[in-house]
C-alpha cells in the first residue's frame, strides 16, 4: 500500500436519483450534465490500472442513506426548513453556499447615542468658533448707530441752551476770605469799567475778593460799596478786557409762570445753569439778623421761583427768555429747623431781588459807595401779633414814635395807629409794611389805609430818603 495508488470507483450516491430533478431545482441543486449519461453513470476519478474496483450496491444506498429532498414525511428527523444539499460534480455550475450570519437587527441604541454625541460635539465646535469670530470681529469694529445731525450746535436764543450762551460769558465765581472764614458766591458783569453786583452777604467783613471768569481766568477785585438793607454790593476788577456785561431787563413786566434761568455757583461748581418759572411776585422776605440789633437784616420784595438755587447761587442772575437779568437770586426757602428731613438744599423756593431795585441800589453804590432807603419817618412796633404794622407809642431812646416834620407827621399819621394797606395791597406785619415801602424810591407818594379807633382812613405820604448801612 506504500507504493501504489488506489483509486476506488465513484460511490453511486453521487449519481442523482429519478425523479428528483425538478424538486433539486426548488431547493438549489443544479441540474445534471447533460452528458451525464443518466442516473446511475459513474464516471472514474482517476486510470484503474492494477487496482481492483468494489461494486457498491446503488438501490441500498438510495434507499437508506440518501432520502429524497424535498419528502419531508420520510425525514422526520431533518427539519423541512432546512433542506438537504446534494452536490453534483457535474451540474452546469458549481454549487456555492453564502454564510450571511445572523438576520440584521436593525440601528442599535448604542449606535445612536454614538451618533447623536459625535453630531453634538461637531456643531459645539463649529459654534464656538463661529461666536470667537464674531466676538473678535464686534470687539474691533464696534459701531453703534447715531442719530443724523448730531454735529448741529445750533440752539434757539430762547431756549435755556440758548440763553445760558448769551449769560455765561457776563457770569463769574467770588471767592471771599474773610476774618471768619471763606466762602462762595456769585456775580455779574454791569459794564465795561468792570463793576460787578453781587449779594452783601457775599462780601460781608471780606478781606481777599477773588473773581473767577466763565472761561477759567481769575483776578482780584476790591469792594465798591454794600447794603445790608437790600443785600446787595458792587464790586470792581480793573485790567480785564473783553469783558460781557449782561443786559438788564424790567422786573415790573414779570408775570406768574415766566420762564427763567438761574446760573451761578453752588457749592462751588461754577457755571451751572438751572431752569424754571416765576412761581410768585411781590414776595416779602428777610434774611440775615445774625448781629440780633437788626441792623444787617435784608427786606426784600422778592420774586419767587422754582429754578434750583442753592447756597452759592447767591449774586447770580435770574434771566427771563431773553437772557435779559429780571432779578439777582439771593435766599432759598429750606424745611423747618424741627423737621428731622430737612433739607440743605434747595427744595424749589428760591427768592431773587427784582432787578428795577438792584440797578437802583447798584448805581448809587458806583456814584457813592452807599445806597439811601425810603422811609416814612415812623417806628413800628415789631412785636405786635394783630393784622397790619402798628406804630409804636414810642421811639427809640423813648423819643416819639413819630418823627417831628417827617413825611409820617405830614400825612397825618399817628402813634398807635395800625396801617393794613399800601397803594391797596394788604399789609400784614411790620415786616411787609418795610418791605412794601424799600421797594419804591424816595420821593414815590405812597397811598396808606390806616386803621384808627375802629375806623379806616386814607392818607397821602411822599417818601422821605435815608441812608443804609
Amino acid at each position: 500500500m506504500a507504493n501504489r495508488q488506489q483509486t476506488d470507483p465513484a460511490p453511486q450516491w453521487w449519481s442523482r436519483p429519478e425523479g428528483t430533478a425538478e424538486a433539486d431545482r426548488r431547493h438549489g441543486v443544479p441540474a445534471p450534465r447533460p452528458d451525464s449519461g443518466g442516473e446511475d453513470h459513474v464516471q472514474d476519478a482517476a486510470p484503474t490500472q492494477d487496482v481492483p474496483t468494489q461494486d457498491v450496491p446503488t438501490q441500498d444506498v438510495r434507499a437508506q442513506d440518501v432520502p429524497a429532498p424535498g419528502v419531508s414525511d420520510l425525514t422526520p428527523d431533518v427539519p423541512a426548513a432546512v433542506p438537504t444539499v446534494r452536490y453534483d460534480p457535474w451540474g452546469a455550475e458549481p454549487l456555492q453556499v453564502v454564510d450571511r450570519g445572523r438576520t440584521p437587527r436593525g440601528i442599535r441604541l448604542w449606535q445612536v447615542v454614538a451618533l447623536s454625541l459625535g453630531t453634538a460635539l461637531f456643531a459645539g465646535g463649529i459654534g464656538g468658533y463661529l461666536g470667537v469670530l464674531a466676538e473678535r470681529q464686534s470687539s474691533t469694529r464696534l459701531e453703534l448707530p447715531q442719530a443724523a445731525g448730531a454735529a448741529d450746535r445750533g440752539r434757539a436764543p430762547e431756549s435755556v441752551a440758548g440763553i445760558a450762551a448769551t449769560a455765561l460769558p457776563g457770569v463769574v465765581t467770588l471767592h471771599v476770605r474773610g476774618t471768619k472764614g471763606s466762602g462762595t458766591g456769585t456775580g455779574f458783569v454791569l459794564d465795561q469799567q468792570g463793576h460787578i453786583l453781587t449779594n452783601s452777604h457775599v462780601v460781608a467783613d471780606s478781606q481777599e475778593i477773588t473773581v473767577t471768569f466763565s472761561t477759567g481766568e481769575s483776578v482780584t477785585a476790591q469792594l465798591v460799596g454794600r447794603d445790608s438793607g437790600y443785600d446787595l454790593a458792587v464790586v470792581k476788577v480793573s485790567g480785564v478786557r473783553g469783558l460781557h456785561p449782561l443786559s438788564l431787563g424790567n422786573s415790573e413786566n414779570v408775570q406768574v409762570g415766566d420762564p427763567v434761568v438761574a446760573i451761578g455757583a453752588p457749592f462751588d461748581l461754577s457755571n451751572t445753569v438751572t431752569a424754571g418759572i416765576i412761581s410768585a411776585t411781590g414776595r416779602p422776605v428777610t434774611a440775615g439778623g445774625d448781629k440780633g440789633d437788626g441792623s444787617d437784616i435784608s427786606y426784600v420784595d422778592a420774586l419767587q421761583t422754582d429754578a434750583p438755587i442753592n447756597p452759592g447761587n447767591s449774586g447770580g442772575p435770574l434771566l427771563d427768555a431773553k437772557a435779559h437779568v429780571v432779578g439777582i437770586n439771593s435766599a432759598i426757602r429750606g424745611a423747618d429747623k424741627e423737621d428731622a428731613t430737612r433739607q440743605g438744599g434747595s427744595i424749589g423756593l428760591g427768592f431773587a431781588i427784582p432787578v428795577n431795585q438792584g440797578k437802583r441800589v447798584a448805581e448809587e453804590l458806583i456814584r457813592t459807595g452807599r445806597a439811601t432807603h425810603p422811609v416814612i419817618g415812623v417806628t413800628l412796633d415789631m412785636d405786635y401779633a394783630g393784622d397790619g404794622a402798628r406804630v409804636g407809642d414810642k421811639g427809640e431812646d423813648g423819643k416819639p414814635s413819630v418823627v417831628a416834620d417827617g413825611p409820617g407827621a405830614r400825612a397825618g399819621i399817628r402813634a398807635g395807629d395800625v396801617i393794613t394797606k399800601v397803594d391797596g395791597q394788604r399789609v400784614r406785619s411790620g415786616d411787609e409794611l418795610i418791605i412794601k415801602i424799600r421797594a419804591h424810591r424816595p420821593g414815590d407818594p405812597l397811598t396808606l389805609t390806616v386803621l384808627r379807633g375802629g375806623r379806616e382812613s386814607t392818607l397821602k405820604v411822599v417818601l422821605g430818603s435815608a441812608n443804609g448801612s
